[in-house]
């Protein structure tokens, strides 16, 4: 009979043919860019393609469909989700209930990426290639599993990279592919595996959490605000991550935009108490003698 490690590690052996698609647009990526050449249309096209992506991960598949930090319509749900799938990170519904599972148990044996556990490359993007965390775990999403167009998107989310390939050509022609589709993705790929992996190694811990999450001022410019690693897993509700005013957070400012036009709403901040490592004023309230239903919160944004 096979020991249960011998078949974990039979699972997690990486899937060449498998996974094609993925070595294919990095090698798309670096000919293309090296044939066609680096031009001004080509940095907007770049630049213009990540910050878009970049924000549908950080604001959409993980701040909303992950963690629920602030409510939306159920058209501006499936515009995030739509965005979003046009990372090529799977569908909205396979990313957040991986990534829950990640904040149960982070740097636990039962987390799927972490350095501490499986090493730096593992936790940097090997756990993708591996066999058993292709499936979507619903039973963890199951408050966004219940809406028919999310599961459609969800099995069918190399149908929407395709189409957006197509698009994106038709659009702007070879430079916009190679640019604003091979390269961009590639870029955000490897920079949002980063939170992963290098926010869980290098930075500072402000606060002492179970886990090796740390706060990171570079991946937090490049991910517009993630890399405040540390506050996130002290405090995952609040859809800020950057807990001071020098803390630059670039997807909460979008969904602060996002609020005063009405297309969200309840974006979730975090409270003073809970930044700054105090009591609750509940609790000051209760402990002065008073009542603690009669002391209202103090909100840190």
């Amino acid at each position: 009979m096979q020991s249960v490690e011998y078949v974990g590690a039979q699972a997690d052996r990486p899937r060449w043919r498998e996974n094609i698609p993925f070595w294919s647009v990095h090698v798309a990526a670096l000919i293309g860019a090296i044939l066609v050449g680096w031009s001004w249309t080509a940095f907007f096209w770049l630049a213009g393609t990540y910050a878009v992506r970049m924000f549908a991960i950080t604001a959409g598949y993980h701040r909303y469909f992950s963690h629920r930090t602030f409510k939306t319509s159920r058209v501006f749900q499936f515009i995030l989700a739509v965005l979003g799938m046009t990372t090529a990170q799977q569908g909205p519904l396979w990313w957040a209930a991986h990534h829950r599972r990640h904040h149960k148990y982070s740097d636990m044996p039962e987390d799927i990426h972490s350095p501490r556990q499986r090493g730096f490359v593992w936790s940097h993007m090997q756990w993708i290639l591996a066999k058993r965390h292709k499936a979507t775990d619903y039973e963890r999403i199951k408050d966004f599993a219940k809406y028919p167009e999310l599961r459609f998107m969800n099995n069918h989310d190399l149908a929407f990279v395709i189409g957006t390939a197509v698009i994106t050509f038709l659009v702007g022609g070879t430079t916009a592919l190679v640019w604003g589709f091979f390269v961009s993705i590639v870029f955000c790929w490897h920079i949002t595996f980063c939170i992963n992996s290098l926010a869980h190694v290098l930075g500072k811990k402000r606060y002492a959490t179970d886990d090796d999450s740390r706060n990171n001022l570079t991946l937090a410019l490049l991910t517009f605000g993630e890399g405040w690693h540390n506050n996130h897993h002290h405090y995952q509700r609040s859809a800020r991550q950057g807990f001071y005013w020098w803390e630059i957070d670039i997807s909460f400012y979008g969904l602060k935009l996002l609020q005063a036009l009405r297309i969200v709403w309840d974006v979730e901040g975090v409270p003073r108490h809970v930044r700054d490592q105090t009591d609750a004023p509940e609790r000051e309230r209760v402990r002065a003698g008073g009542s603690a239903s009669s002391v209202p919160a103090r909100p840190a944004d």
